[in-house]
């Protein structure tokens, strides 16, 4: 174990010494397409001497979406009013700032090597000093994942010190929602422990700094044996190790410090869940009498002593058949089933208990959340996912969403003005709920795409509706896929994952009509508009489950309106596609391509009412269209040395050989390594304005050519690629202003070159990077604006100071 003591002066943290780099992780999903439009820059020649010329100062800011991912934790100070934090799933975590009604992202510093980090499995707090904040920060446990960390701070989180540990963390794996798996004992602040998923408990006596495992902690190894036999993917066997740690803080040692009783609960089902301390750590034993037929998901120990727990079948997000919610009278020894509504598959009602919190200054007040609890064959009419409340410490309960006729939103008052496009998304994964400790009537709750809360949830108790608004300001968690900035209207247009897309006419409000549709896509691989008919927009991804739809949507007024387009195969999904400089021919390269589920390139020229089949580029090859010729099409074939060029609108290719100065890319078999596969590297680009322009910004290195020309020229000083394109030229420069996110002369970071590749600024510093970025792209119709697709953090967007 490696511990690194660095405090970096600033507003926000930022860490200079990095210790651990970045495995190659496995990542489903496919390359996103960013077309580009603006001037086109002239031809080159090879920078002499260095290529990074320096550093420009730069304004970042997030394109509010709101939410938008998996907030799955949320943290009250006991003592101090409205200090609080949140932590994601592979998002960061997050400072909830009063003044300025927003959450504060606190892990924007984090590097690319680093991007492991982003995903943070357990937050902590000092009960007894508010500026002391604690992260077990780790994305995911598979063998190519790097190991985690610790980090500590007495500054609310503006600067760390960091603790590298030998254990893999799983912030985005099953069972992310349960916890808290890290804690701090309340009698001695410097002790904390730590459940972790494959490794046991873990303990620390001097504040973080170090770590050593407890031994005598049981054995909670799993047989998954069973599960895996029924049919259950790998990543979602069993339960997630170690899901929380609660100290008894009325259990202080006498003549010495710390607590006496600790709790630890493991997610097992049919044995011993929840284990017991009573020496300070020093043996531990299962509580008797204890429920097993279920795995703990959450806990709480409330003022008087009593112990509440919720239970489902699976951690979640895995789907949960069943679940309870059970109290333990911890000085008596005594269990009793509080279940607010039992479930029933045989009724149709298979759900589970995902969360239980309790008011801090009345254990008898008691709210628990259901998990799965939605519409299903043979359900009562609109049953969906609630949230119970209690009195009498779980004796009787309310719904607070149900009302008089349980369709899940009866009983609330929903205000969606601060997200928009949730509305039609239902509750859901509420693994969370928390009472704010300074204020009874204040609530929240964490969904998949941010989280609720309400400043009036006593209304509950007097039979009226509580209010409800979007608490999410400020989290920005989508992942991008691919950008669209036309040469007329919208700034942006975006394609993220799980929620689609947007027409951001302003950067700084989220879009009021919410996600683009018809049709509504859960997720939006390419979007593309036509250089020369900015009007003309087309989109492909696929379709939200609940709304089946063709899985292509265009506009014809630049994004104010959508409609769905014709198919070309009923299993085309996702891909790419691209758009004649006219915008009168669409090509779509579907995803299914690349699987054999459909084969080529489809062509329309009619909006997709018929489509034809491209003749003579291979099978999943990504296709792009000239700016400037309506005519012209190219496609790319990197590995193979191929650059596919139709100028007959798509209907038939020619297979034209090229070189690079330094040889082609490893070939085919051995493409591993080369960035994660939705990102902007490995692939072709048209140089706006330009005819027969093009750019490869392949992953080891960027070329410029044409089309005709047979052989690209390497630009000097760039060393790694992950994203590129392309914004307005600098005023008198007569060429495209060029984005790169990657490395240039052994600096990493986010760029922009105003003479066609011969210099290079960085435009991000260390306080902005965001762990790993897929997309970037400058704006046609603003000089230095850029936008930045990152992977967990939403888009920024950044502009010249």
């Amino acid at each position: 174990m490696l511990e690194i003591s660095v405090i970096i002066p600033g507003r926000r943290a930022r860490l200079t010494l990095i210790t651990t780099a970045l495995a190659a992780l496995s990542l489903a999903g496919c390359r996103a397409d960013i077309p580009r439009q603006a001037a086109a820059p002239s031809a080159m020649a090879p920078a002499a001497g260095p290529a990074l010329a320096g550093q420009a100062s730069y304004r970042w800011k997030n394109v509010q979406i709101v939410g938008g991912g998996f907030v799955d934790g949320i943290l009250f100070h006991p003592t101090v009013p409205g200090l609080r934090y949140a932590r994601t799933d592979m998002g960061g975590a997050y400072r909830w700032d009063e003044g300025t009604r927003r959450w504060v992202p606190l892990l924007d510093w984090v590097s690319y090597a680093d991007t492991n980090l982003m995903g943070v499995e357990s937050m902590a707090l000092d009960p007894r000093n508010p500026d002391r904040v604690y992260l077990a920060l780790g994305t995911y446990t598979n063998p190519l994942a790097p190991n985690g960390a610790i980090l500590r701070s007495d500054d609310r989180g503006q600067t760390f010190r960091r603790t590298d540990v030998p254990i893999k963390f799983g912030g985005n794996e099953n069972g992310r929602g349960n916890g808290e798996r890290l804690a701090v004992d309340p009698n001695d602040p410097d002790t904390l422990y730590l459940g972790t998923r494959h490794d046991g408990l873990w303990v620390s006596h001097d504040g973080a700094a170090s770590w050593s495992r407890v031994a005598a902690f049981p054995d909670v190894t799993e047989d998954l044996s069973k599960e895996g036999a029924a049919g259950v993917p790998p990543w979602a066997r069993g339960g997630a190790g170690l899901v929380f740690v609660i100290f008894d803080p009325g259990s202080a040692r006498q003549g010495g410090r710390g607590s006496g009783t600790i709790y630890v609960g493991a997610s097992l089902k049919g044995r011993d869940n929840l284990f017991r301390s009573t020496d300070g750590g020093k043996t531990w034993a299962p509580v008797p009498g204890q429920p097993t037929a279920n795995r703990p998901t959450r806990a709480v120990l409330a003022g008087d002593g009593t112990l509440y727990l919720s239970y489902g079948s699976s951690p979640g997000p895995t789907r949960m058949t069943d679940g309870a919610v059970w109290k333990l009278d911890t000085k008596r020894g005594e269990w009793t089933d509080i279940t607010p509504e039992k479930p029933d598959a045989a009724k149709g009602l298979a759900f589970g208990y995902a969360a239980v919190a309790v008011e801090a200054h009345d254990p008898r007040v008691v709210i628990a959340s259901s998990f799965g609890r939605r519409r299903q064959p043979g359900a009562n009419p609109g049953v969906g996912e609630d949230i119970f409340r209690s009195l009498d410490g779980g004796r009787t309960w309310k719904t607070v969403f149900g009302g008089p006729q349980g369709d899940g939103r009866n009983g609330g008052v929903y205000d969606y003005s601060l997200a928009p496009y949730v509305k039609p998304t239902p509750i859901h994964w509420l693994f969370d709920i928390e009472i704010d400790p300074a204020n009874p009537d204040h609530a929240m709750f964490t969904t998949g795409y941010g989280g609720w809360e309400t400043f009036d949830l006593r209304a509950v108790d007097r039979e009226q509706a509580s209010h409800w608004q979007v608490m999410s300001t400020g989290i920005e968690e989508t992942v991008g896929m691919a950008f669209n900035s036309p040469t007329q209207g919208a700034p942006l247009i975006s394609a993220i994952g799980d929620y689609g897309g947007f027409v951001h006419w302003d950067l700084d409000k989220p879009a009021p009509e919410g996600a683009a549709s018809p049709p509504l896509f859960a997720n939006t691989d390419s979007v593309v508009s036509a250089p020369l008919t900015p009007a003309v927009v087309v989109r492909v991804g696929i379709h939200d489950e609940r709304y089946p739809a063709p899985n292509i949507g265009y506009s014809l007024d630049g994004g104010r309106s959508w409609q769905p387009a014709g198919m070309p195969t009923p299993e085309a999904q996702r891909g790419k596609v691209a758009v004649s400089a006219d915008g009168a021919t669409w090509v779509w390269t579907p995803q299914g391509a690349q699987e054999g589920l459909v084969s080529g390139a489809y062509v329309t020229t009619d909006r997709g009412a018929t489509w034809t089949s491209a003749q003579g580029v291979p099978d999943g090859v990504r296709v792009i269209g000239d700016a400037v010729d309506p005519n012209t099409f190219y496609a790319l074939s990197l590995f193979d040395g191929k650059l596919y060029v139709s100028t007959d609108r798509a209907a038939h290719f020619q297979a034209r050989s090229f070189t690079l100065p330094n040889g082609l890319p490893t070939p085919a078999a051995a493409r591993n390594g080369r960035g994660d596969p939705r990102g902007g590297q490995d692939a072709l680009y048209a140089t706006p304005g330009a005819r027969g322009d093009l750019w490869i910004a392949a992953f080891d290195g960027l070329y410029h050519g044409t089309a005709a020309g047979g052989a690209f020229a390497r630009v000097a000083g760039v060393e790694q690629l992950h994203a590129f394109g392309f914004g307005q030229p600098a005023p008198g420069a007569g060429m495209a202003a060029l984005y790169l996110v990657g490395t240039i002369d052994r600096q990493r970071g986010i760029f922009r070159s105003d003479d066609a590749g011969r210099h290079w600024v960085r435009i991000n510093d260390d306080q902005h990077q965001w762990g790993l970025i897929l997309q970037v792209s400058g704006d046609p119709k603003r000089y230095g604006r850029v936008y930045v697709g990152t992977h967990g953090r939403g888009i920024v967007y950044g502009d010249p100071k």
